[in-house]
């Protein structure tokens, strides 16, 4: 399938898809004539990279964990790889360290809010 059918059964905007094709996220086969070949097992990588960054994390590292991951049809499940846990602590971790930032903001402005509205 050509990369505007993948993006028509995936919901991903062509642009994204050759922005995961250029993460290595994707390898899709390349034809004579320049153009991308994409296969169904692409539909499913699509379908893995989109969980994986709604998850919050970062293409590097998915370009690691991509094929330590499988799914039942709605859930993603990871499967042990070298490496794996070690990367989602240390995304863990930085999703954390995101939260508390975002938290003492977030506690700064209602202060404010709070003495501007007495």
């Amino acid at each position: 399938m050509r990369i505007g059918e993948l993006a028509d059964r995936t919901g991903v905007n062509p642009r994204l898809l050759r922005y995961y094709e250029q993460q290595d996220l994707l390898r899709p086969i390349r034809l004579d004539n320049g153009y991308r070949e994409y296969s169904e097992s692409d539909v499913t990588a699509v379908r893995h990279i989109r969980a994986l960054l709604d998850a919050g994390l970062p293409t590097a590292v998915i370009a690691v964990v991509l094929d330590c991951v499988h799914d039942d049809g709605e859930t993603l499940i990871p499967e042990p790889c070298p490496g794996m846990v070690a990367h989602l602590q240390r995304e863990r971790i930085r999703v954390s360290d995101t939260i508390t930032r975002l938290q003492a903001s977030q506690q700064t402005l209602d202060t404010w809010l709070a003495s501007l509205t007495r």
